[in-house]
Formats: structure tokens, sequence, C-alpha cells
């Protein structure tokens, strides 16, 4: 190994061992016992790095929005590992998801076109599948759909490259067609069919949307909830996200590291305590948590934070154990070459003029 090589591996070392140090470090501070669903937990060191992390996380993504030169964070495993953000609507594929499927210039005001996008890009969630599929079929709209046209058109994207994203998988639905895109597009063809489109626009809150999608083949409770979660940032729905949470393996994983084997079953229950008590916390642990131009952690944030915390501490807490015994950060951080874009439901009504919709995104440099 060359000279420049074993420093640079050196340094990453110590720069890891110290955030180790410094998480053990903090370890005394950690607050007594809390009660949740009627149990008493024993919060673990991890239950700290969470707020840490959080505060941390949101503060990179309002550097870069602010067009600041990296590195972003001297935190070395944020530095390396790839995250996501702290809120779920500020990530690349939701941000797509809202400026281009929901609100772009391709757009449609239509209740059925609009829900019939939204579940197509969700079916794949690969904004590379998306930009193809517009390319091949031209305006995507359910009052024009013909199933043989978007099969070529899906097929052709797959002889090119991957048509599914690796954030999570979906299982393949068996509806007679020979590969599990096919049966994908089937099923959401069934789901336009069955009025699914009638069900969000009639909805007041998350749990009817949930409940009929939950009914779907191959669409489980966090997938079901996922996608309930996509369909209220159309201006079709105007639920609040603090209705219930549903809590997906990661997230699973993320609470055993806090709070240990005594939180199985009540996962819910505990995430709804974290954004219940963000203030609480980020005030006990000194941190100015930012926020989201004024909006809170709601629970879908929550979750994904136990998710992402999870992850970070396998590096940062490797002794705490999670569900799922995984060890290792399988994504490096690599800046993307698209610039940022900070654009959020106009219902939300955040505090920052980036919140606003307009008719062509405002982009901010990354």
């Amino acid at each position: 190994m060359r000279p420049q090589v074993v420093a640079l591996v050196s340094s990453r070392r110590c720069t890891v061992a110290a955030v180790r140090r410094r998480s053990h470090s903090s370890a005394a501070s950690t607050p007594p016992p809390v009660r949740i669903a009627g149990r008493d937990l024993e919060p673990t060191e991890v239950f700290d790095t969470y707020w840490r992390f959080a505060d941390r996380r949101q503060r990179i993504y309002l550097r870069r929005l602010s067009g600041h030169a990296p590195p972003w964070s001297d935190d070395p495993i944020l530095h390396e590992h790839r995250f996501t953000n702290a809120y779920r609507a500020a990530d690349r594929v939701s941000q797509f998801l809202i400026t281009d499927v929901i609100y772009g210039s391709n757009a449609t005001e239509d209740a059925e076109d609009t829900v019939f996008r939204v579940l197509l890009f969700k079916m794949f969630n690969k904004i590379e599948t998306w930009r193809a599929l517009e390319d091949l079929v031209g305006g995507i709209r359910w009052r024009s759909f013909d199933y043989d046209r978007y099969r070529r058109a899906i097929d052709e994207t797959a002889r090119r490259g991957p048509v599914y994203s690796a954030a999570y998988v979906i299982p393949p639905p068996r509806l007679g067609e020979p590969t599990k895109r096919l049966n994908h597009l089937r099923l959401l063809e069934r789901m336009m069919h069955d009025g699914i489109a009638t069900v969000v626009t009639d909805a007041d809150n998350l749990r009817p949307v949930y409940e009929r999608l939950r009914s779907y083949p191959s669409i489980g409770p966090f997938l079901a909830f996922q996608f309930s979660i996509d369909l209220n940032y159309t201006p079709l729905m105007d639920a609040s996200e603090d209705g219930f949470v549903v809590a997906g393996p990661g997230a699973r994983d993320g609470i055993r590291k806090c709070f240990g084997p005594a939180a199985h079953g009540i996962e819910s229950e505990v995430i709804r305590y974290m954004a219940e008590t963000q203030e609480l916390h980020f005030a006990r642990l000194s941190l100015q948590f930012p926020g989201l131009f004024g909006r809170r952690l709601q629970l879908i944030d929550c979750q994904n934070l136990f998710c992402e915390v999870d992850k970070y501490a396998r590096v940062a807490h490797p002794h705490v154990r999670g569900v799922s015994g995984r060890s290792r950060i399988k994504q490096r951080f690599r800046p993307l070459v698209d610039p940022l874009t900070a654009l959020f439901p106009p219902k939300w009504q955040l505090a920052s003029t980036t919140s606003s919709v307009p008719q062509q995104p405002t982009l901010f440099a990354s």
C-alpha cells in the first residue's frame, strides 16, 4: 500500500474512532427510562445519536441548498456514506415526484391522471425509468392508457437497463404476465379500474387510501403506507402525515438499537413518541434543530430516521445489534451532478419561498 493511501486510511480510522469516543462519552447523559404504550423502555446510547444524526443530516441538506462548497460536515461517517435526508419529501426521488410527476410542466389536474402518474412512478421508483417511459409513450395519462403500448415501452426500457430502484422491492403479483414489470403494470391497471382515484379524492385522512392499497396483491403494510404518503403530496389530498405510521424493516432495526428488544411490537408507538417529544430531546442535547422551513419532523420522517440511524450505528456503535444483524453500510456518498430542488406541496405553507411550486422549478446548485 502506498504511503499516502496508508495515511488516508489511518486518518479515516482516527476520525471514525473519534466519533465513537464522542458517542460513548455522551452515554452518561442518556435519559432515564421512557414509558411508551405502557412499557418502560431503557434508551441505549444510540437514542441520543438519533437526535444528533437528524440535526447533522438536516444541516448538511441546508448547507447544500445554500450553495456551500463541500465538505458539508465534519462527521466522517456522514462524509463517506450515503444517507437519506432527515425529511422524506426532501430526498431526490421524492423531489422528482413532486416537481416533475405531480406539479411539473407535463402534469395534469385530472384526478385519475394524477393518481395514475404517481402510482406508475412509484411502482418502479426510478427517475430514469420515468423519463424513458415519457420519451416512449409521450404524455403519461390514464385516459390515454393502452396496455400494449405501455408494455412495449417498459420492455424497451428494460432492454436498456434496470427499471427498478433498489430503495425497496415490490414483490411481483401473479397476474398472468411473464415478467415482474408487466405484472406490476397489470396491477396498476387493476387499481385504476377499481376506482383508486375516487378513494384518494374522497379521503380526509391517510387510512382509507392505505386500506385500499393494502388490499391489492404484493402491496404489504409498509408499501401501502409509503404510497399513501406519496399520494398525499398531490393536490387531491390534504391529510395529516401524523395520523398513523407503519414501521419498515430498517426502522425496526433502528428502534431495536435505540431501545432494545423491549420495544418489539410497539414500533409505531415508539415512532409517535419521537415525533411528539422531538423539541424536548433536541433541547436536552443543546441542539438547535433547523427543521424544514418551519415544519417539524412528521411521523414518516421519524420512521425514516430510524432506518438511517440503524445504518449510521453500524459504524458509530458497532457493538449495538439490531434485528437484521447487518454490520456494514453498503452505499458510499457521491455528490450527484444534478442540482438539488427544494419544492414542497403548497398546502404545507412552509415559511421559505422555496416551498412554493412555480411553473419552472427553482434549482439550487449542489
